[in-house]
């Protein structure tokens, strides 16, 4: 995880800025999609988009690759308006989609040679980046006979093959097995290293923890919080956990040690809830020793859930919290 260049809470961002979204809205019949959306993502950041289904990603992911139009707000890509079709960015920006489309009877280097042609690159460029994305043993297989990972992995070939400056993934880790993710994490994290700016979508929090500089994650359409996910997990004040083998000791025993907030059982453990993780430790080991157990800090998925697990009414998601960022 990235948090070194990330700004102080409320400061602005510092730098040229690749995506400017001011106060987007789009709306499908009673349904308000994008509700006042405004967020800057700086060049070189690694950016993430999260929220549950519905929550108004893809719909604003659309209206900044210019696929779609927003009924109000101004959006800026690389300087320049996305909307009406602005075909002049289509070679500074990669996307890749959920569903991507491959010309599946032909070989990796063909296809991305191909997609290389559109944008009057040689082919030399399909060489290149199947080496960027780890695909340089399988140039020769048919895209057909490719693993899930592997094509994963050719599709945002698809989107560097141009060498654009800002690219768009969406769920790019979407039902792989866990060996694949980190494999595309590595992939991911180079083209960080490369100086890309990344816009990118994802349900997998422990992924966004790990690879983004920062992230956004939306609600009903709005924008609940936005920041570094360091400083969201920092801010949020969510409990540690102490998982101690079942039978150790008993629930009211664990219940009534100094600093325990809570006490469940899950999958064999007695899990001990706290904000005083130190002096729980403390007791437990007093108690019955520290063998076995296990403590698990807050994560971003502790945050995302927090924020999203309890709207489920008309008005879910529009009061924001925990936003550090202000609309410009």
């Amino acid at each position: 995880m990235t948090t070194d260049r990330t700004p102080p809470p409320g400061a602005p961002l510092t730098g040229p800025v690749a995506v400017s979204v001011q106060e987007v809205r789009k709306r499908y019949g009673d349904r308000q999609a994008v509700d006042g959306i405004s967020l800057d993502v700086q060049r070189g950041e690694f950016f993430g988009l999260l929220g549950p289904n519905g929550a108004g990603k893809t719909t604003l992911i659309e209206i900044v690759e210019g696929l779609r139009q927003a009924d109000s707000g101004t959006v800026e890509v690389l300087g320049e308006r996305p909307w009406p079709r602005n075909t002049a960015l289509l070679p500074r920006i990669g996307v890749q989609t959920q569903a991507s489309a491959f010309f599946v009877r032909q070989t990796a280097r063909e296809h991305l040679a191909t997609v290389a042609g559109l944008y009057r690159k040689d082919a030399a460029a399909a060489d290149r980046t199947l080496e960027t994305v780890a695909l340089t043993e399988q140039r020769d297989v048919l895209v057909e006979n490719l693993s899930g990972g592997q094509r994963q992995r050719l599709a945002i070939a698809s989107a560097l093959v141009h060498d654009p400056e800002l690219i768009f993934l969406d769920e790019p880790t979407a039902a792989l097995d866990p060996q694949a993710r980190r494999d595309l994490w590595e992939v991911l994290r180079a083209l960080k290293g490369e100086g890309r700016t990344i816009v990118y979508t994802t349900h997998h929090l422990d992924e966004a923890e790990a690879l983004c500089d920062r992230v956004a994650i939306l609600v009903a359409g709005r924008i609940a919080a936005l920041d570094s996910p360091h400083r969201l997990v920092a801010a949020a004040g969510a409990p540690a956990r102490l998982l101690v083998p079942a039978g150790r000791i008993g629930v009211a025993q664990a219940a009534a040690l100094d600093g325990v907030d809570r006490v469940s059982e899950q999958g064999g453990s007695l899990v001990l809830e706290t904000a005083a993780p130190g002096r729980v430790l403390q007791a437990v080991d007093a108690l019955t020793g520290l063998d076995g157990v296990m403590t698990r800090t807050a994560t971003l998925e502790d945050v995302y859930l927090e924020l999203t697990g309890h709207h489920h009414g008309p008005d879910a998601g529009r009061t924001p919290a925990h936003t550090t960022e202000s609309p410009a």
